[in-house]
């Protein structure tokens, strides 16, 4: 089973390959109660006592509304932690379900919970957040866009959301999603499980489902594929002259 130790490996080399945290920040982990975000903020706790700078982290969750969805589980495990948790009261659950009643939820949904959160870190005076994507998402983010969007792109370790002013990291970039399973499971992280009617059948989830066979016959195809993602000097796209 993965230990914490090679979480940590992964959370050192992308924070000092990308720049993520910087001498006196405090980083929100956005802490939805899924395995990544769980682990997410237990990798940055322990961060904090061997990075080379001096941050902090605190907690944040964002409560959609829907029935049945407890948050305890996740104070209780900031607490265990000694991170400051907020949990924010939304109706975002009831906008996009009975309001408007949309067929694809997920991009609407992003952008309300991401508002709502960062709305929170802008009432704190935090300017830093911590998403627990990792390689498996960038990489469905990547095929997804070709496949349905007809761009080439995905998500960046780093993103500076000018509007908001809030600096988005991802600190977990280079670890596959088996990997954090694994540490969870290890390590006996909690997980509070989605109560959202459309997890597990999105599109990501079919392209989850692609990826998955793709690398049934190329097992090296995630890292080849990541390894393309930081490739930026051998693109070779038509550009037109």
């Amino acid at each position: 089973m993965v230990s914490m130790k090679r979480i940590l490996g992964h959370l050192r080399r992308a924070d000092e390959d990308f720049n993520m945290i910087n001498d006196g920040d405090t980083v929100a982990v956005g802490v939805s109660g899924g395995k990544d975000s769980m682990a997410l903020v237990k990798a940055m706790k322990l961060y904090t006592n061997f990075a080379k700078v001096k941050f902090e982290v605190v907690a944040v969750t964002v409560d959609l509304g829907f029935d049945g969805y407890d948050v305890r589980p996740i104070e209780e495990y900031c607490k265990s932690l000694d991170v400051p948790f907020t949990c924010v009261k939304t109706q975002i659950e009831k906008i996009i379900f009975d309001e408007r009643q949309e067929q694809n939820p997920c991009s609407l949904c992003s952008k309300l919970r991401k508002g709502a959160l960062f709305a929170e870190l802008k009432k704190q005076g935090i300017s830093k957040c911590a998403f627990g994507h990792h390689r498996d998402d960038a990489l469905e983010t990547l095929l997804m866009s070709m496949f349905y969007e007809g761009r080439i792109r995905t998500f960046k370790p780093v993103t500076y959301l000018d509007r908001m002013d809030v600096t988005l990291i991802r600190p977990l970039v280079y670890l596959a999603e088996h990997e954090i399973v694994s540490a969870v499971k290890r390590h006996g992280i909690p997980v509070v499980k989605s109560p959202c009617p459309a997890c597990g059948t999105t599109k990501r989830q079919e392209t989850k489902e692609l990826l998955s066979y793709i690398s049934k016959s190329n097992p090296k195809a995630r890292n080849i594929l990541l390894t393309a993602l930081k490739n930026t000097d051998q693109y070779s796209l038509w550009d037109k002259p």
